[in-house]
């Protein structure tokens, strides 16, 4: 089987407005770095608007778009990972549907790739237009907080947009687990990695997918999935809860020895909300580590495919193609020496 030069993922959530553009501008990078030798793979995320459709009509008129229709809302890093699994590029791009990372800087980033011989080259946010203060202020926070916690080093500043050679990419695959943080995973693979500077524009359509709910989410996957530092927190703070209760003993006993101790209400509420608060927290740390043990001990695959526009050239390891139904077209999917609709997993 040939394997094209380049794979381009996008991942897909209500995104219509932009699949048009998005596409004639990928294809055109595409072509100005490497010819007619690509694939492109948009992974539509359960999307509620017209997206699929889209996808289907653009598959249809370009032989070099592979639309996967998953079965339901899975979340952005596992649509990407769906992607990821079933392209067959030598290079991969990653980037997201929104047009804000442009995907005009491919070349400059091949050529990156190829002066410094790397498996990675991330992208490193040096602006990012049209996002709240608050938003950029969290997201700085949260990646120096992660960069301190963390054993293994995450760039700062960067997203999902990348491009990756196809060993960094199987390493990556390689990588079972429910919780994804994909660029925190892709750091973890190792191999040469190196930064490429650029300006985040606005969207062009549609509003974020991450608000503050899905980003407090997504920084709890990216902790718990990369630190052990909240357990060991919880730790220190028990030490240090016992050394002061065993002060506030000999503060007792002294008082009591001298006939002076008095049980005001104050201190008592304050000593019981801080012990209160303090073992919520540790509770809540260790139920989110638990929660994910339980979730990776089920074993089930990271997505499932209902749908598929185009001929898929990767041979999928983490998820699952259901057949359709009797008496509708199957859709194909090529593997080395074969061919028909198989179930992947």
């Amino acid at each position: 089987m040939h394997r094209p030069a380049l794979s381009i993922v996008v991942p897909c959530y209500n995104e219509a407005a932009c699949l048009d553009l998005l596409h004639a501008r990928v294809a055109a990078a595409a072509r100005a770095a490497v010819g007619e030798d690509f694939e492109i793979l948009f992974v539509n995320d359960g999307s509620r608007d017209e997206s699929w459709p889209v996808m289907q009509r653009l598959s249809a008129a370009d032989p070099h778009l592979v639309a996967i229709n998953l079965s339901r809302n899975h979340g952005h890093q596992l649509a990407l990972t769906a992607g990821l699994d079933l392209c067959a590029g030598e290079q991969i791009l990653i980037i997201d549907a929104d047009l804000q990372d442009p995907p005009e800087l491919l070349g400059d980033m091949r050529a990156a790739m190829a002066a410094q011989q790397a498996d990675v080259v991330y992208a490193v946010r040096r602006k990012r237009e049209g996002e709240s203060i608050f938003k950029k202020a969290t997201a700085a926070v949260f990646y120096r907080m992660l960069d301190r916690i963390t054993d293994t080093p995450i760039p700062l500043d960067t997203g999902d947009f990348r491009l990756m050679s196809r060993r960094a990419l199987d390493a990556f695959l390689s990588l079972p687990e429910q919780a994804r943080f994909i660029r925190g995973m892709v750091a973890w693979v190792g191999f040469r990695q190196v930064p490429f500077i650029y300006d985040r524009a606005e969207r062009h359509a549609g509003e974020t997918k991450y608000p503050l709910g899905k980003m407090v989410r997504f920084a709890l996957d990216a902790v718990t999935g990369f630190s052990t530092a909240p357990l060991r927190f919880a730790s220190h703070v028990g030490l240090a809860l016992t050394a002061a209760s065993l002060l506030l003993f000999v503060y007792i006993a002294i008082g009591f020895v001298s006939g002076s101790a008095v049980q005001g209400w104050t201190s008592t509420m304050l000593v019981v909300v801080l012990l209160g608060a303090v073992q919520m927290f540790v509770l809540g740390m260790i139920g989110e580590y638990l929660g994910r043990l339980y979730v990776e001990s089920k074993r089930r695959p990271l997505y499932l495919v209902a749908d598929i526009a185009g001929p898929v050239q990767g041979q999928a390891t983490l998820g699952y193609r259901a057949e359709p139904p009797p008496g509708m077209a199957s859709v194909m999917i090529e593997t080395p020496g074969e061919s028909g609709t198989r179930p992947t997993r």
